[in-house]
């Protein structure tokens, strides 16, 4: 933690790395928790208490009392989603309005976003995305032209504002020959609900905000969504978010400047997961991979797909070691190779033309992994204590991972629950 500096904390794969979890564990050592980019695909599952909790937007620090959490500029909000989302959480026991702030320069999920996300994505025919059909593309393409409803927007004039944004999104409709509206009228009616319920909570130019608790001296962790492979700039484009993912969302996304960056933790599984189209290059088609999914319960927090699952892939990681300025890494889902005779990690990738790189390439449709070979722990790791308790294959995994990322693995998961967490010295 650094004074007077933002830590941050992001996902360093195609998502679904577990930093819910990451985020409750830090959050005791935090005075903030701020999430800066994304919409209500993200799916935080945390596990304490015998109880599982599913965050789409709230940022995870709501579950330790007396934290403040804020919603920032990057994030896309839809007011009924974030309604059903918040009431869940209050009827579990966990007061919010106090807690919670919001950015007026959020940008505002309309239901016509959603018809919008769903007719573009059915234009592509074979090519599609595989979106959640949640608006967001169509969001934060208002956003970049300039076009959008902020939250700031719902404080004044917001019945004038809206219906001349829903005029342009139906004009657009018809354009693109979409005509299921079922639904609709309720939906919307949901979400004015949604927008009444949202006028309740503290809603503030966040980067002020932000910046004036860094002077103060409160300690702040910067909460990513999604993946970096996900990142709209550098990501496995066009299979890629809307926003952001890496460490630079988070000065665009909360308004803090670059020197304000402290530590970056980044989140990668001791494996690979992605959800939807795009390529992957250790992707596993085989028993394998079945067996990893089933014991990682590799199903999305949101929309319960299956995820695509294979080796982790040491290639894209340095990658994004290199791109989010990784300072520490923390290492999930360990035990689900608990019972692997043999792990493996892909080193380098065989281009089309038959040479081998260790670097990233701009096109990943065709490369080739090529694996290093790990004898594998065969223990039960999901009841240790501490990291003297490793078995020395494991010991080995990760001294690898640390020589070849160039980074030191300081949190290694052991499992869902909050205490199945190993703090290395």
């Amino acid at each position: 933690m650094n004074t007077g500096k933002v830590d941050v904390l992001l996902g360093l794969q195609w998502g679904d790395e577990g930093k819910g979890k990451v985020v409750d564990v830090l959050t005791p050592h935090y005075d903030v928790v701020a999430r800066f980019q994304g919409g209500p695909n993200a799916g935080h599952t945390l596990e304490f208490e015998g109880q599982k909790y599913v965050l789409r937007s709230i940022p995870s620090g709501i579950f330790q009392g007396g934290k403040v959490n804020i919603i920032g500029n990057g994030v896309v909000l839809a007011p009924d989603l974030f309604m059903d989302e918040a009431r869940s959480l209050e009827k579990s026991g966990h007061e919010l309005q106090s807690r919670l702030r919001i950015s007026k320069k959020a940008h505002l999920i309309m239901p016509t976003h959603r018809l919008l996300d769903r007719a573009i994505e059915a234009t592509k025919g074979k090519n599609k995305v595989g979106t959640t059909g949640k608006g967001i593309g169509p969001t934060y393409t208002d956003k970049v032209s300039r076009t959008g409803l902020r939250v700031g927007d719902i404080l004044d004039n917001f019945e004038e504002k809206y219906a001349k944004h829903k005029a342009l999104h139906m004009t657009r409709l018809k354009e693109l020959g979409w005509t299921d509206f079922d639904g609709l009228e309720e939906t919307e009616k949901k979400w004015m609900e949604g927008v009444e319920y949202l006028r309740g909570f503290h809603i503030v130019d966040s980067e002020i905000e932000v910046n004036k608790l860094l002077r103060e001296g409160k300690s702040i962790l910067c909460e990513g969504a999604q993946g970096t492979m996900l990142d709209v700039d550098f990501g496995s484009y066009p299979f890629v978010t809307s926003s952001n993912t890496i460490c630079a969302g988070a000065c665009t996304g909360l308004g803090v400047g670059p020197g304000k960056i402290g530590n970056v933790f980044g989140i990668m599984k001791a494996y690979c997961t992605r959800v939807g189209a795009g390529p992957f290059p250790t992707e596993l088609f085989d028993e394998t991979g079945t067996k990893i999914r089933d014991l990682g319960h590799e199903y999305g927090a949101v929309t319960g797909r299956e995820r695509r699952c294979g080796w982790v892939d040491l290639v894209q990681l340095k990658y994004s070691v290199m791109l989010n300025g990784v300072t520490e890494l923390i290492m999930m889902k360990s035990d689900v190779l608990d019972t692997f005779e043999t792990v493996k990690a892909c080193v380098a990738y065989r281009l089309a033309d038959g040479t081998e790189t260790s670097d990233f390439p701009y096109e990943i449709n065709d490369v080739t992994p090529i694996y290093k070979e790990f004898p594998g722990w065969k223990t039960d790791m999901t009841h240790f204590t501490s990291e003297d308790q490793f078995p020395q294959p494991f010991k080995d995994y990760v001294a690898f991972l640390e020589e070849y990322l160039e980074t030191p693995i300081r949190i290694i998961s052991i499992g869902p629950d909050r205490e199945q967490t190993i703090v290395r010295k």
